[in-house]
């Protein structure tokens, strides 16, 4: 698909070019010789500022795509984002479970030495090292989500941008980036509110 870059991916947001539109009211013209004229050291100021502080090529919307796809895409990633937190809970399962586990085992152990061996061997053959599903412990249940739910996930999300975005990520969110942060008059930005490490903080 094209990759040319739209080259302002603020249309709807907080431009500066609004902002410099409220410089001088009416009432308050700009003394002689004073106004802007977009030469000289102001013009160049204004140029560098907007040259410098944008989101990152990779972050830009292709040409040619729509707000609905744009919107589309943004929701299925989202998706996927949803699925790795529930990966990471299913990693906590693993890791909790085997942590009981041995727990458990270190009990059965304070049981025998205690004077308390048939208790202790009843818990050890039928709980310690217990199958969690049938022929499952918890490492083979996150391998089979691994290689089959979420592996599939991921490819069609990719497929998706690759298809649409041209594999770019997160290009929604830095547009609405690119809409709610902060700039001066002269258009560099506020500071915690540059577009990228580059152009400030």
């Amino acid at each position: 698909m094209a990759e040319e870059i739209r080259s302002d991916p603020m249309a709807g947001g907080r431009h500066p070019v609004e902002r410099e539109a409220r410089q001088s009211p009416p009432d308050s013209p700009s003394p002689a010789g004073s106004e802007p004229t977009g030469e000289g050291p102001v013009g160049e100021s204004e140029h560098a500022a907007g040259e410098t502080d944008q989101s990152a090529p990779h972050h830009r919307r292709p040409e040619g795509v729509d707000d609905a796809t744009l919107t589309a895409v943004g929701t299925v990633t989202e998706a996927l984002e949803t699925v790795e937190r529930a990966r990471g809970r299913l990693y906590d399962f693993h890791q909790l479970t085997g942590a009981a586990d041995a727990k458990l085992a270190e009990g059965v152990e304070q049981l025998r030495r205690s004077g308390h061996v048939e208790l202790a061997a009843e818990i050890e053959r039928e709980l310690v090292g217990r199958n969690v599903l049938p022929g499952r412990w918890t490492y083979q249940i996150v391998e089979d989500y691994d290689d089959g739910y979420w592996s599939c996930f991921r490819r069609h999300e990719q497929h998706a941008r690759r298809l649409l975005l041209g594999g770019r990520r997160h290009v929604y969110e830095a547009e609405m980036k690119e809409r709610e942060r902060s700039r001066r008059e002269d258009g560099s930005p506020l500071p915690w509110h540059a577009a990228t490490p580059d152009s400030g903080t």
